[in-house]
């Protein structure tokens, strides 16, 4: 079975960066131990938001726009990791952040459905604020 374990995330200042990792264990039912992952996130009240992916294969990204030019997903194909790196952080950006993962290679504008992902981790918390 696959977990995922997320970083701890944290309070930061408006205008600040945070960087949260996912690493990656164990091995799918289908064998394979390589992933496509993403980032979403989740406020009390609303739905789960995508916010970024890449993709298994060939390491291509894809973004919401609401974090387009300000995060960047990132891994360690070798260690399973995936990293999270936030600037310019805004208090709408407060949420509690889920990694997520799966074993195939969707077409990079899919990546954004929830469904596709088959497992998830627990969630970090990040808190904007001053």
């Amino acid at each position: 079975q696959v977990q995922l374990v997320e970083s701890a995330g944290g309070l930061v200042q408006p205008g600040g960066s945070l960087r949260v990792s996912c690493v990656a264990s164990g091995r799918a039912s289908s064998g394979r131990a390589s992933y496509s992952m993403a980032w979403f996130r989740q406020t009390p009240g609303k739905e789960r938001e995508f916010i970024a992916a890449i993709r298994r294969n060939d390491g291509h990204t894809y973004y919401a726009d609401s974090v387009k030019g300000r995060f960047t997903i990132s891994r360690d194909k070798v260690q399973n990791t995936v990293y999270l790196q936030m600037s310019n952080l805004k208090p709408e950006d407060t949420a509690v952040y889920y990694c997520a993962a799966t074993t195939v290679s969707y077409n990079l504008s899919s990546m954004s459905r929830e469904d596709l992902y088959d497992y998830w981790g627990q969630g970090t918390q990040v808190t904007v604020s001053s």
